[in-house]
């Protein structure tokens, strides 16, 4: 498959990676290919961990970091260190790589909220939104509505992106000053503040039995080699629903659901959804 300027090869292009849809893994490597031109400046130079299904997602999947033989020359990687030694993860940082990836089994890359060069100094914060119940995405996107409210009473420019899985990321961009916990601390005051407002509905409760059906504003991704899902990034779920941009002002449409947009439909989308994110990088909320 011609990728920018290469040939990537796939190996086994006729295997079926979503069995209810038919959507093969040469289907999976053209749709990459196609996004790469509104993906890549979002994913660039962000270690990747792989989420691999070798067998499709109506097998068992597996996560993989260390990306350490079998790399063609041309694939970027970046050592990053750990407790006790150093990784080795892949750069998705052209459209050759994220095929490549693809050719992999790779169905979901997962990138790290800081860049290669500095990996310890995020340059992004997310918030994590997930419904309690299935049928309460209503209560995500008012939520996500209202978190960005407090986030540019803090000062700073929210962005929201569908996850393609059960819910909405609301992502601030950073100037890459601060360390993760700074960071998470940052994080955890805008939910303070957000729960505060409607404690009915809105808990910081890590564990699920004690949230008593309300919906947890998450900060856990804001850590060290912890990933989140890219924009763009295609998800092991039936049909192929991909992790979507919004406009802010989608969030206050009925149709919208953490699924809207799959690999077929994705890119009829405005592909400068969030063209201005990393003009948008700034100092951390002040509550």
């Amino acid at each position: 498959m011609r990728a920018g300027r290469r040939d990537v090869e796939i190996t086994h292009p006729g295997k079926v990676l979503f069995p209810d849809d038919g959507i093969t893994k040469e289907d999976l490597a053209a749709y990459y290919r196609d996004a790469a031109g509104r993906m890549v400046p979002l994913v660039r130079d962000r270690p990747v961990s792989l989420q691999r299904f070798n067998n499709g997602i109506a097998g068992e999947g597996f996560f993989q970091k260390n990306v350490a033989k079998g790399v063609p020359p041309w694939v970027k990687r970046v050592e990053v260190p750990k407790k006790g030694g150093s990784v080795w993860h892949v750069l998705a940082n052209d459209a050759a790589t994220l095929v490549w990836l693809a050719n992999q089994n790779a169905i979901t890359p997962h990138v790290w909220l800081s860049r290669a060069d500095l990996p310890e100094r995020p340059d992004r914060m997310i918030f994590d939104l997930d419904p309690p119940r299935d049928d309460e995405f209503a209560l995500v996107r008012r939520t996500a509505r209202e978190l960005g409210d407090v986030l540019r009473e803090a000062g700073v420019e929210p962005f929201a992106m569908t996850t393609g899985s059960r819910g909405i990321h609301i992502v601030v961009a950073l100037r890459r000053r601060y360390g993760f916990d700074k960071v998470r601390d940052a994080a955890v005051a805008v939910a303070e503040e957000v729960v505060e407002r409607r404690p009915r509905d809105l808990t910081l409760e890590f564990y699920k039995r004690k949230r008593e059906g309300r919906l947890f504003v998450d900060v856990n991704r804001n850590g060290y080699a912890a990933t989140a899902v890219p924009p763009y990034g295609v998800r092991a779920r039936p049909g192929a629903p991909v992790a979507t941009p919004l406009h802010w002002d989608e969030l206050s449409d009925r149709r919208l659901t953490a699924q809207r947009w799959t690999i077929r439909t994705v890119l009829d989308r405005d592909p400068d959804v969030w063209k201005d994110i990393a003009r948008a990088a700034g100092p951390l909320p002040r509550v």
